[in-house]
C-alpha cells in the first residue's frame, strides 16, 4: 500500500518534469540562542523550550525574505504526523525527515514550498521550521548525522533511496548537517539534498529536489543564511 509519501514524489516528479518548460509554484509550513546553563542544584538544566506554532509562523521565510521566488504554504497532506516504518530500520531518521517527522515528534511544524519566478531547472524547495525541546532537537541532529554516515540505501513506502551519503554542512546555527541522497520513482532518479541547521530548540530543514541534475538539486546557500538570520532574531 503506497502511503501519502508516495503520491507526495509521485508528485515531486511531475513538477520536475514540468519545471523544465516552465517556472512552476506549489503551495506551505525561531528560535533565539541560548545558554542552558546550571540550575541551582548544580544540575544540567533543561534546555531552551519549543517555540510555538505562532512563533514558527513569525519567524519561517516570505517571498519578502527570498526575492525571485514563489513562496506557499506546504500542504498538510505532504507532512503528515504518522511515521512509516523504513527498512533497516536504521534509516528511519532519515526516512522521517523527508516528510518532516523527528523522533522525538517536533511540538511544532511550519512549512513552506518554494520555486523560482525565473528558473526552469526542475528544481523543488522546501524550507521547513521544527520546534522540539533542546534536547530533543540535539538528539535528531546526531540521529541524522549517524544515519547518513552509515545509510547507504533504504525501502520507504514502497519506494527505494539510495546513494545516502554526508554532505559538507554550512557553518550556521548551533549545529548542522548535511545529506544528499537519489529516490527512486515511477522509474526516475530524483536526486536530493537535505540540509538541517539547529538553532537553540528550533530546526530549520531545507530541501530541494531536481529530477534532472543532482548538481542542482540544491538550496540556495543565501536561502538557508536568510532563514537561519530571520530564525535567531
Amino acid at each position: 500500500m503506497k502511503s501519502e509519501l508516495g503520491r507526495v514524489l509521485a508528485g515531486v516528479c511531475t513538477v520536475a518534469v514540468l519545471a523544465t518548460t516552465a517556472a512552476c509554484g506549489s503551495g506551505g509550513g525561531g528560535d533565539a540562542k541560548g545558554d542552558s546553563g546550571k540550575s541551582g542544584g548544580g544540575k544540567p538544566a533543561a534546555g531552551l523550550k519549543a517555540l510555538t506554532e505562532a512563533e514558527l509562523t513569525q519567524a519561517v521565510i516570505t517571498k519578502d525574505d527570498v526575492k525571485g521566488y514563489r513562496v506557499g504554504k506546504t500542504p498538510d497532506a505532504e507532512i503528515p504526523d504518522v511515521s512509516v516504518p523504513a527498512d533497516p530500520s536504521s534509516c528511519q531518521a532519515i526516512a522521517d525527515m523527508m516528510l518532516l517527522g523527528t523522533e522525538p515528534d517536533a511540538k511544532a511544524r511550519v512549512s513552506r514550498s518554494l520555486s523560482s519566478l525565473t528558473a526552469t531547472d526542475a528544481t523543488v524547495i522546501r524550507v521547513a521550521l521544527l520546534a522540539q525541546p533542546e534536547a530533543d532537537a540535539k538528539k535528531v541532529v546526531a540521529d541524522l548525522r549517524a544515519q547518513s554516515e552509515k545509510c547507504a540505501s533504504f525501502e520507504h513506502t514502497d519506494y527505494k533511496y539510495a546513494k545516502v551519503e554526508p554532505r559538507e554542512a554550512p557553518a550556521l546555527g548551533d549545529e548542522a548537517v548535511s545529506y544528499a541522497m537519489t529516490a527512486k520513482i515511477e522509474g526516475e532518479e530524483i536526486p536530493a539534498v537535505y540540509t538541517v541547521v539547529r538553532s537553540g530548540s528550533t530546526l530549520a530543514v531545507f530541501y530541494g529536489a531536481n529530477l534532472l541534475s543532482a548538481k542542482k538539486a540544491q538550496v540556495p546557500q543565501e536561502m538557508i543564511e536568510a532563514q537561519v538570520a530571520k530564525l535567531e532574531k
